[in-house]
């Protein structure tokens, strides 16, 4: 690499970080709160309580993710592998907040897919559409903002990138450097298993690894046993993790809906909410859509198109498949977003080094306006996510923290959004699931409710009231006034 590249990495990823640090240590009360909290919640605990992987906890006690009563508050997801890492470093270091960790973690997790990113560009396409797809994931607001949230999902990016990465760097080591080819296969293994531990999605994003093997060894990588034991071994963890949930079915979130729950898919609304309102819109800013597009031009080598379409196509099926959950959540396609950069880094030389008369001037100066207009307006739907939606919720969760035991269990209504029970620090329920009197049976000693209405206030006349502001009211479940 030479050293005015290293000099460029370097830059971006300075300023990629920074970026990143925009409202680092803003509370889990922005966009997509109540996921983040669950999140975090687990790696909570972990640092309270002591690491215990198998049996990960968050503070939710409530019915309402499984449909069946959860008292341990049980958490069984990805596999915590994210977790260990926000709380180890919370235990060791103690310098941020638990909160501020976990944004570190995945701060530090999308700095390495762009490494990733840039080298399996690079490899292929050459220098300058490594460098554009590198810019295009370090500074599309979307990914910004997405990839500094307490979220799995940046990390099973990486890990998935580093995968393919590694792979194809094997799949090119002659047979003469046998170590150096099985100490490279045995790397991608390790981060394909554990992307697929973080999250199974990871299985949709190896279809270019398919395709490297298919334009190595022809229909003849199907003969390949080394292939077959990298495919086996990769998905065991995956499965002693699914099979080992299944005996606490407590703690395992309903997630048959996110298939195709409503049959939304290739409705209507399918193609409006993620092609319209979540690619054009929100991720590109209308205005990069015409750098998509002129990333498939630029292939005329079948192989490097197909290598292209093989990123294009795992997130198409992706999205097929998972049709309700994309349509239903916007981070969702966190996991797209490679491919997207890497075909707008290409469409980018497409478009600056340009064919005929057309004076390359012009060429640049569309690219760069390409870029800044899409840069701009989807800036302007993403900046909203960085807002605190609901400041009653982190004054009343500090009221709560103060007036109320720590082993105490609390009722902090919110339609089942756990982001203001998240605020509390304490275990218990975000809605009525039950009824008050069902849930002081189950342990709930403290009721909080925030932005108190009258209607609200007349529960003083059952419970004695700990504390009442305009912001929120505290009753003692276990006190008559």
């Amino acid at each position: 690499m030479r050293k005015l590249e290293v000099i460029f990495l370097i830059l971006f990823f300075v300023l990629g970080f920074i970026f990143r640090l925009y409202r680092f240590d803003s509370p889990i009360a922005d966009w997509h709160s109540w996921r983040q909290a669950d999140t975090s919640a687990v790696s909570r605990n972990f640092a309270t309580n002591g690491f215990d992987p198998l049996h990960p906890q968050f503070d939710d006690l409530s019915n309402v993710p499984s449909g069946i009563d959860n008292p341990k508050g049980l958490r069984f997801v990805e596999f915590p592998i994210y977790n260990f890492f926000q709380a180890f470093f919370f235990k060791s270091f103690g310098v941020f907040t638990i909160e501020e960790w976990g944004r570190l973690v995945s701060i530090t997790a999308s700095m390495l897919s762009a490494l990733f990113l840039f080298l399996i560009v690079k490899r292929r396409f050459g220098a300058s559409a490594g460098f554009l797809s590198l810019v295009f994931f370090l500074f599309l607001p979307y990914n910004i903002y997405f990839s500094r949230t307490i979220l799995p999902d940046p990390s099973m990016v990486m890990a998935v990138l580093a995968g393919i990465y590694f792979f194809g760097v094997a799949l090119e080591k002659s047979d003469k450097e046998g170590f150096k080819k099985w100490l490279y296969f045995l790397v991608s293994l390790f981060f394909i298993s554990v992307s697929f531990l973080i999250k199974p999605y990871a299985l949709f994003f190896t279809l270019p690894i398919i395709y490297l093997s298919f334009e190595k060894y022809g229909f003849a990588f199907l003969k390949k046993w080394q292939l077959w034991v990298f495919a086996v071994v990769s998905v065991i963890p995956l499965l002693l993790w699914r099979l080992w949930m299944q005996s606490f079915p407590e703690g395992i979130p309903a997630s048959n809906w996110l298939f195709n729950e409503g049959n939304i898919r290739f409705k209507g609304a399918f193609f409006y909410w993620l092609f319209g309102e979540r690619l054009s819109k929100l991720i590109l800013g209308y205005f990069g859509l015409p750098l998509l597009m002129l990333g498939f031009l630029r292939l005329h080598v079948k192989k490097d198109l197909l290598f292209l379409l093989s990123f294009i196509g795992a997130s198409l099926i992706y999205m097929t498949v998972i049709a309700r959950g994309n349509v239903q959540h916007d981070y969702y396609q966190i996991l797209i977003i490679p491919s997207i950069s890497m075909a707008m880094g290409i469409g980018g030389v497409f478009l600056t080094r340009p064919l005929g008369n057309i004076n390359k001037s012009v060429s640049y100066l569309i690219f760069l306006t390409l870029t800044i207009f899409s840069f701009f307006f989807s800036w302007y739907y993403v900046r909203d996510f960085f807002n605190i939606n609901n400041q009653s919720i982190l004054v009343a969760g500090k009221a709560v923290d103060r007036l109320t035991p720590k082993d105490a269990k609390i009722v902090a209504n919110y339609n089942g959004d756990t982001s203001f029970l998240y605020q509390t620090k304490r275990k218990g329920w975000a809605s009525f699931q039950n009824g008050l009197a069902d849930l002081i049976k189950k342990g709930a000693s403290y009721l909080v409710l925030v932005n108190p209405t009258d209607t609200d206030l007349g529960i003083g006349t059952q419970f004695k009231i700990i504390e009442a502001t305009d912001q929120y009211v505290i009753f003692n479940l276990l006190q008559k006034p």
